[in-house]
């Protein structure tokens, strides 16, 4: 991993990096794929409520479990709601819950990582002995737990995902520390008498930023498959909203009369989710990051 110290970067050069890093990207193929999938479901989010054929609450007797016609193109469900309409619109919540949820475990477990990394001692051990612990347990009864206490509004699915899933980035990030720590510009930092959140931000975080980047991508493709299956069991997002997971749980029960209305949200959900990882995969290779050797644990 190459040493950096940009404390002192300006912001114009920050976007040229940016950009520069999206430019290699797309010139991978895999990247390029990625990018465009990814995009493309994104745009489709923002723009779905005003280029959508129907109303996705509106139910038509005449189009229960309907087949595919030139006035709807994928059908109708078993309630008799427009399944295009419906497909568009399904991916709004997920890109929504999902991204806020990444961004919020990659902040809190990637910080509490950092200072862990930089502090080491007894306070480490005994912080990653309960990180640790939480692991060994399966998260996704403790998971279900809380919604079924607390609800399924977006109030409480965000920050549970985000706790749950920022456990195992406090992993990453304390081992990519662990990493710069023993290097010669940490031991000069301290000898200047530097605080610990000065060293963290200015020579610790630039040197672990590319490892976290690569992991919040691929954390994003897992919290969109969370909260589908989230949804999927009757947790996640309550009806009549549009959602990918819940569409298939309400059609899987009709696939033999009526298989488009559970294909369509499964081919949405797989494209977004494969497009997450070639993108993740591009940048790993752009910022030269082993994914094999920095996947959680």
């Amino acid at each position: 991993m190459a040493v950096a110290n940009p404390a002192n970067e300006a912001p114009g050069n920050r976007a040229l990096r940016v950009g520069a890093v999206i430019r290699e990207m797309a010139r991978r193929p895999s990247g390029l794929v990625g990018l465009a999938i990814v995009g493309g479901h994104v745009l489709l989010a923002v723009i779905s409520p005003w280029i959508v054929p129907y109303d996705y609450t509106t139910q038509d007797s005449r189009l229960v479990l309907a087949s595919p016609s030139p006035e709807h193109w994928l059908g109708g469900d078993h309630l008799g709601r427009d399944v295009l309409t419906r497909t568009m619109l399904g991916g709004r919540q997920a890109l929504v819950i999902s991204g806020l949820g990444t961004l919020i475990a990659v902040l809190w477990g990637g910080s509490l990582g950092l200072v862990l990394g930089l502090i080491g001692g007894k306070v480490d051990d005994v912080v990653m002995r309960v990180v640790d612990a939480f692991m060994a347990i399966p998260w996704i009864l403790f998971l279900l737990l809380i919604i079924a206490v607390l609800g399924t509004a977006d109030a409480v699915l965000i920050p549970t995902l985000a706790f749950f899933y920022g456990i195992s980035v406090i992993r990453i990030s304390r081992a990519a520390t662990h990493d710069v720590t023993a290097r010669d510009f940490i031991t000069a930092a301290r000898a200047r008498g530097e605080r610990m959140w000065t060293i963290v931000w200015r020579e610790i975080l630039p040197n672990v930023r590319d490892v976290m980047l690569v992991d919040g991508a691929m954390r994003w493709s897992w919290m969109i498959l969370a909260f589908s299956s989230l949804s999927f069991l009757g947790f996640g997002i309550t009806p009549p909203t549009a959602d990918w997971g819940l569409m298939i749980a309400n059609g899987r029960s009709y696939m033999a009369v009526a298989p488009w209305a559970v294909l369509a949200p499964i081919i949405a959900l797989s494209s977004m989710i494969i497009g997450v990882n070639l993108s993740a995969d591009a940048l790993a290779k752009t910022l030269g990051i082993d994914r094999a050797q920095k996947a959680p644990v």
